[in-house]
């Protein structure tokens, strides 16, 4: 693991995880997110784009500085990690059962977002200790990535008090 920046991180609260992002745009919202939040958002690579300093800070225009950031070169480092930390998986899905509204959080969860043109693949599916999916209108496929982590860390944030 290797990480960017270590700003505003509160001791404990959840983090939010991105699975091989494809997408700059909306790993750069959610840096913001984190950093307005002092979560910590790690990146599971490979990414769809470069992840320098400078494509990143493109993306997350001068929350940067600001965010916690910590890369994790492949899903077995991030898992192997995981292990050492003896944290609990959250994954959001389009292809769960249980409501986000019902899941309650735990202070040190790792809310996990699979990659904007697919998801995760079943293993990390059979990884995470819990699948959430947000409800939506009858005929929506999906909320935009960076939306539907935002909903997640909020919910969790006022489940778990976090400041």
């Amino acid at each position: 693991m290797h990480s960017w920046a270590n700003r505003g991180r509160k001791a404990t609260m959840p983090d939010l995880v991105l699975f091989q992002p494809d997408i700059p745009g909306n790993t750069g919202t959610l840096m913001r997110l984190a950093a307005c939040t002092g979560t910590t958002l790690h990146i599971i690579e490979p990414a769809g784009f470069r992840l320098d300093d400078t494509a990143l800070k493109r993306a997350g225009m001068d929350y940067l500085e600001l965010a916690s950031l910590a890369r994790h070169l492949d899903w077995d480092g991030f898992q192997s990690w995981r292990r050492t930390t003896r944290r609990r998986l959250v994954l959001m899905s389009t292809k769960a059962e249980t409501s986000l509204w019902d899941l309650a959080f735990r202070a040190d969860d790792l809310i996990l977002l699979g990659r904007e043109s697919g998801g995760v693949p079943e293993q990390v599916h059979e990884a995470a200790n819990h699948r959430l999916t947000i409800p939506m209108a009858e005929g929506a496929r999906s909320l935009n990535v960076a939306l539907a982590g935002a909903m997640a860390l909020g919910e969790a944030m006022r489940q778990t008090k976090a400041d």
